[in-house]
């Protein structure tokens, strides 16, 4: 009986990492250095409010008698998921995050295509003018768009009044539907500038030597579009997308400023305001800001494995 030995190739492993140049190394070092300290600071400012928003779900704590606390465990949490106002909060969060995110997606990508294509002097009076909006404060922005659509002192009524459903007598604030609409509008205006601003970086990144070959190629714009462009700038959107979902899901300023959490308006963070604040339970609202933490953790891991970005690929890096 003779057996026969492996063979070197046979023997290695399928998967084998690519060893790290010294290059790379040196580069991990240098980024772990910069952003080292800034990390610390920010891990040692959130830890601990997390850690006690957890510690204190697990209590049955009103801030009025603050005598009779006591360790509930887990039922804080059984509370909110069996309660259909928990379950009401999240349908219209996520509601207004869609809708808001999908069309700022649009948008940002058509201004981020004017400020590339802007030329001369155009360029920076027009990349000013669109990064207006980002830049005022949001409570001020929701206290703008109140007094446009109040009944009261609104002018939009007047103003659109030639459209059908349109009145003097419209109040926009009387309902869901058209309370949502407002909210999503204010959250379109402000907030497009920033989803532009990243996808203009990425636009940036696509090379130019793939636009023409896909030109002498005889593509479409429409075919470069989808087929050189979007595919190359995939980090950039994903980035985008995240970072204005995480925002979006975690709405508070505009609730509070224009509905204040009426006509079925009331957000997760609303809701966890109102029963930390208003209600003074403390127990109950750190259970409903340990659940919004969830979800926005949640939401980050969906996206980075939805998305698959090698980030190294996305940079350059072999």
């Amino acid at each position: 009986m003779t057996t026969t030995a492996p063979s070197p190739a046979a023997a290695a492993p399928r998967h084998a990492a690519p060893a790290l140049s010294d290059r790379t190394r040196a580069e991990h070092r240098l980024g772990w250095m910069l952003a080292g300290p800034a990390f610390a600071v920010m891990l040692l400012v959130t830890a601990y409010p997390i850690l006690q928003a957890v510690y204190d779900s697990l209590f049955n704590y009103r801030l009025t008698d603050p005598d009779n606390r006591s360790f509930i465990g887990l039922t804080n949490y059984w509370v909110i998921l069996t309660d259909p106002i928990w379950w009401a909060a999240v349908g219209v969060t996520v509601l207004i995050t869609v809708v808001t995110v999908a069309v700022e997606l649009v948008l940002g990508f058509a201004l981020a295509l004017v400020m590339v294509k802007a030329l001369g002097t155009i360029r920076p009076v027009v990349r000013a003018a669109i990064l207006i909006p980002y830049a005022i404060i949001t409570v001020v922005s929701a206290f703008a768009w109140q007094f446009a659509f109040s009944l009261d002192t609104g002018f939009v009524n007047s103003w659109f009044a030639w459209i059908p459903g349109i009145s003097a007598e419209t109040d926009w604030f009387g309902g869901f539907g058209s309370s949502i609409f407002v909210i999503c509008l204010t959250e379109i205006w402000k907030t497009t500038p920033f989803i532009s601003l990243l996808l203009l970086a990425g636009l940036s990144q696509v090379p130019e030597v793939l636009q023409e070959a896909a030109k002498v190629d005889g593509a479409t714009w429409w075919q470069r579009m989808t087929k050189v462009t979007i595919p190359n700038m995939k980090a950039a959107i994903m980035v985008a997308l995240l970072f204005r979902t995480l925002d979006a899901f975690r709405i508070f300023d505009t609730i509070f400023i224009m509905t204040g959490g009426a006509n079925g308006t009331e957000t997760v963070s609303f809701l966890a305001y109102r029963q930390t604040i208003a209600r003074l339970e403390i127990g109950l609202g750190s259970a409903v800001s340990v659940m919004l933490f969830i979800c926005v953790v949640l939401i980050s891991v969906l996206f980075v494995k939805g998305f698959k970005v090698d980030l190294s690929q996305a940079r350059g890096e072999k």
